[in-house]
């Protein structure tokens, strides 16, 4: 997929926002294990999966990155471990010369101090002061699968993190995502600026015809009067 697109197509688009999308076109949310957090508050990535299992040794981020593109953003699954930060700033400083654009870790990081001074956008479950001390046998698809929760993702997927989480969406779908969240994006942001301007949201929702409406009909649920309205709440 062109570069570009990425660039100008999926910047800026909250996981919220892609969270909502998907609900929008029914699809499943793919959702990493809640708690994943950014080691620097207010990073955002988006961008092609980079994959890669860890299993005890650096060399394998290494050789994951002899095979990455501008912008993508090394996944790697670590079984969730909280006994290990399997990366440090060596790594991520490796990643960001090699044009990557952030990491996530099913796992825990290192060296926080000196990544809070890298700026470069590293996602784990929280640091941990040891390096790995094993060195388990290598998966066959090691570098083509990376294993976050109960997801399997590959370089098919892309990936968006901010402060409010990780999740994936399938290559296949992530035009018509990129325009859902774009679209939703729009609709609230002018919203918002109804509101800051004296209209409140129940006026802009109508809230009160629906209780109307409810009052007389059981079945109108308000995700029915938001479709009908166009509204992007709940949608």
């Amino acid at each position: 997929m062109d570069k570009s697109y990425l660039k100008d197509g999926l910047s800026n688009l909250t996981t919220p926002l892609v969270a909502d999308a998907c609900v929008r076109l029914g699809l499943p949310l793919r959702l990493a294990p809640q708690g994943i957090q950014s080691v620097i508050s207010g990073c955002y990535v988006a961008g092609q999966v980079l994959p890669v299992q860890h299993y005890g040794s650096v060399d394998i981020f290494l050789e994951a990155m002899d095979n990455a593109a501008e912008g993508d953003i090394l996944v790697i699954g670590n079984k969730g471990r909280m006994d290990e930060g399997c990366i440090g700033d060596l790594t991520a400083l490796e990643a960001q010369s090699s044009g990557l654009a952030g990491i996530v870790v099913w796992g825990c990081h290192r060296d926080t101090a000196e990544l809070v001074q890298l700026g470069f956008p590293v996602f784990s479950y929280g640091s941990w002061p040891a390096g790995p001390t094993r060195l388990d046998v290598r998966d066959p698809d090691a570098l083509s699968v990376a294993r976050v929760g109960n997801l399997s993702v590959s370089r098919d997927d892309f990936v968006f993190a901010d402060d409010d989480g990780v999740i994936f969406v399938s290559g296949e779908h992530i035009a018509d995502l990129a325009s859902t969240a774009h679209s939703i994006w729009e609709t609230e942001r002018r919203m918002a600026t109804e509101m800051r301007a004296g209209n409140n949201l129940r006026q802009q929702l109508q809230f009160s015809e629906y209780l109307a409406k409810r009052a007389s009909d059981a079945s109108y649920t308000f995700r029915k009067h938001l479709r009908a309205l166009g509204g992007a709440i709940e949608e």
